[in-house]
């Protein structure tokens, strides 16, 4: 399996074809709070990173995540990851570990983090310092 890659948000859009597919099925479970363009949005300025694997030239692995700085430290939080065939896990899951955690140290980030749903939850095994629920209150669960 390839290395997973950082990508420039000036190389985004070479890639946004192959990407924007596997984000989706990820942001189904993100109760309507963002979609591909909004997460776009936020690579194209900085605010998120974008993380690609491939499959000799395609797309097969996608994830993105955003420094979130706490008045104490930083923290990488991982907002979605998704592979192309959504069984791959334990294959892409030691190459994007390496490339987040390297990141994470290199902009002085002391932790990674993810909201995620149980089962990934379960994959990933770290450790459980909280868990966020949701109630809605307002309208329905967009996805």
């Amino acid at each position: 399996m390839s290395p997973v890659y950082l990508i420039k948000p000036d190389d985004v859009q070479d890639l946004w074809i192959g990407v924007r597919p596997l984000l989706e099925k990820a942001l189904v479970h993100s109760e309507g709070a963002m979609t591909s363009t909004d997460t776009l949005r936020s690579i194209l300025i900085g605010e998120f990173q974008l993380w690609v694997g491939f499959d000799r030239d395609d797309v097969a692995m996608a994830a993105v995540s955003e420094i979130i700085t706490y008045p104490r430290h930083k923290i990488l939080r991982v907002h979605t990851w998704a592979t192309d065939t959504g069984h791959d896990f334990d294959i892409w899951y030691p190459q994007i570990m390496i490339s987040l955690e390297e990141f994470a140290e290199y902009t002085d980030c002391v932790a990674l983090e993810a909201w995620c749903r149980k089962g990934l939850a379960r994959k990933l095994d770290w450790d459980n310092e909280y868990s966020v629920i949701v109630k809605l209150i307002k309208g329905e669960k967009h996805g």
